[in-house]
């Protein structure tokens, strides 16, 4: 795949996560040893049968409604791209991918995540989704000590203005 090739099969795929919501037409764009990795809580799973339950029932059933992603900048390799990317929304439901077993807060939270996405024959191969959980954590109160040096979303607020 060429650089365009690559961007247009991930805005295809998160255009099916995001706006169309629709499981089978995601997983289309994966080749069948796919896997999805969110590093901070090891959430998502290998092949199309894992993938399927895990789209279907942990990721794009429970999103909330005013999710919202902001790309930051784009690296692109010979068969990869990194994504940085602004990840926002409010925790009105429970999102078995990012916050495991933790009940709805109704707090907003903005979070830097980088996706780095593998491609192989004209497909997705992987995704490994990094980002702060501390953050996370704080901006749904979950994690209140003030000694402790973590931030809320100011940490996506610099990201997006480093002065």
């Amino acid at each position: 795949m060429d650089q365009a090739e690559m961007i247009a099969r991930w805005d295809e795929h998160i255009g099916y996560e995001f706006s169309t919501r629709d499981v089978s037409s995601t997983i289309a764009t994966m080749v069948e040893d796919a896997y999805v990795n969110h590093v901070p809580v090891m959430t998502g799973g290998y092949g199309h049968e894992a993938l399927h339950r895990f789209y279907a029932e942990d990721f794009i059933a429970p999103m909330p409604a005013d999710t919202s992603i902001q790309l930051v900048s784009r690296t692109l390799g010979e068969d990869q791209l990194v994504d940085e990317i602004i990840f926002s929304f409010t925790h009105t439901e429970e999102m078995p991918w990012m916050l495991p077993g933790v009940p709805p807060t109704h707090r907003h939270v903005d979070i830097p995540l980088v996706v780095v996405v593998g491609f192989r024959d004209g497909k997705l191969a992987h995704e490994r989704i990094y980002w702060d959980q501390a953050s996370v954590l704080k901006q749904i109160g979950l994690l209140t000590d003030p000694s402790l040096p973590v931030f809320g979303a100011e940490i996506a607020r610099k990201v997006l203005d480093p002065d």
